[in-house]
């Protein structure tokens, strides 16, 4: 199953409630990776730019657009990104196949 990265970022609405409530949010991203089939890796808090970030192995891109759709219907992101991660072993293959490319740079 393919990795992906994902960041979201809170809109003020839902910081507002999880000061006012905190909370660990990791079981309720678990309960919905595992409901597409995925594997939850790493639920993290974090500064900057995303509030949250996650390591999730899914089924594959539709399951994670599926997760992203649903998460960002739910109103509490105001910015939810998507990241697709290779493997050691595909980014060599991706390498390798680079190498066959019929592509000629504009000169």
């Amino acid at each position: 199953m393919p990795y992906y990265l994902i960041q979201g970022a809170y809109k003020e609405t839902a910081a507002k409630a999880l000061t006012g409530r905190p909370a660990d949010r990791s079981a309720v991203v678990k309960k919905m990776v595992e409901s597409l089939g995925g594997k939850l890796h790493s639920f993290y808090l974090s500064f900057g730019e995303y509030d949250v970030v996650v390591i999730a192995e899914l089924p594959g891109n539709e399951s994670a657009v599926a997760m992203g759709l649903a998460t960002v219907a739910g109103g509490a992101m105001a910015k939810y990104h998507t990241t697709v991660l290779l493997s050691p072993d595909e980014a060599v293959g991706a390498m390798e196949k680079a190498k066959k490319v019929a592509y000629a740079p504009p000169k």
